[in-house]
């Protein structure tokens, strides 16, 4: 990993870090802002931690800060809306600008511009009402995974391996208010990959006794294992850590981030998503993948926040 390149903790001034939000991953949120704000604490920073529970002008009005850890998930924090208002307020904050925030976001239009970087996605289908079901059998088949488009923490994903569990899939993934995106179930062996200052961390290789990496399987189950040496080889692993590189420049991702893909039993990497703000808490990824670089909860924590400091 790279040096760290801010030594003073004066050099950040006043930290605020944001967590909560009003998205379906607030309690997600809320644990893994703790753990960042702990650690801040811990560091010797002048932190403070905001419960972002509406509006994030009123939660920030009145506050002299200097700069933001932005742990928001999903909606309203990661979808370049707090981005938005942070630029306009000249506070540098933790991740992505507006754009790539917006765009990854949304795992349609992050597909669209990987498609025509030419980077391999799996093959999906916008399913808008229950009498296109039909349209999407013929194009994907069985199975296939269900989402909502702009939800993250595997919030009202299905599988479905039959027209009547499409049907369901799609009522479930309607409540999110959003489109619905049916994706072609990939068959092969499910990798994360972070990326911290544009440089990917060791590779994860994820395996759950549950029928997906579901929200049950990243934050509640202890049956679920993370391999890390992920049992690729080495050239394969560079691989797909160049390839998680070029999937965050393709839509623009700054500071950090985490790719989430398939190795299908052709070999070939498909992309799933790009998440902005990744999880931190005790069950998260990135902590995992930096422990295996030798960088432990404190040292990410500051490595992350260090990406707001222009030199």
């Amino acid at each position: 990993m790279k040096a760290i390149t801010v030594q003073q903790v004066e050099k950040f001034g006043k930290v605020a870090v944001l967590m909560g939000g009003s998205s379906a991953e607030r309690d997600v949120s809320i644990k893994s802002g703790n753990a960042v704000f702990e650690s801040l604490k811990k560091q010797q920073l002048d932190v403070i931690a905001i419960d972002v529970k509406d509006s994030s002008i009123e939660a920030l009005e009145g506050k002299k800060i200097d700069r933001v850890f932005n742990i928001i998930h999903g909606r309203g924090g990661e979808d370049g809306v707090l981005q938005g208002v942070l630029d306009v307020m000249k506070i540098p904050y933790t991740g992505s600008g507006v754009m790539a925030s917006a765009l990854s976001m949304d795992k349609l239009r992050t597909k669209l511009c990987w498609q025509g970087a030419g980077l391999a996605t799996p093959k999906w289908f916008i399913l808008k009402e229950e009498k296109e079901i039909e349209q999407c059998i013929d194009y994907l088949g069985f199975p296939v995974i269900v989402k909502p488009a702009q939800e993250g923490s595997s919030i009202g994903m299905s599988k479905a391996n039959n027209k009547a569990e499409l049907k369901k899939a799609l009522l479930v993934a309607e409540n999110y208010q959003c489109d619905v995106l049916v994706e072609a179930w990939v068959k092969g062996n499910e990798y994360t990959v972070a990326v911290l200052a544009g440089e990917a961390l060791p590779v994860i290789r994820l395996e759950t006794a549950n029928e997906f990496y579901d929200f049950d399987a990243k934050y509640q189950s202890n049956s679920t294992q993370y391999h890390c040496p992920c049992g690729l080889t080495e050239q394969q692993e560079n691989d797909l850590k160049k390839l998680a590189v070029e999937a965050c420049e393709v839509v623009g991702v700054k500071g950090w981030g985490r790719v989430d893909v398939f190795v299908d039993e052709q070999d070939v990497a498909q992309l799933i998503e790009v998440n902005t703000v990744p999880g931190m808490t005790d069950h998260s990824l990135v902590p995992m993948a930096a422990k295996a670089a030798n960088c432990d909860f404190d040292q990410l924590v500051w490595r992350i926040l260090e990406t707001t400091v222009n030199e």
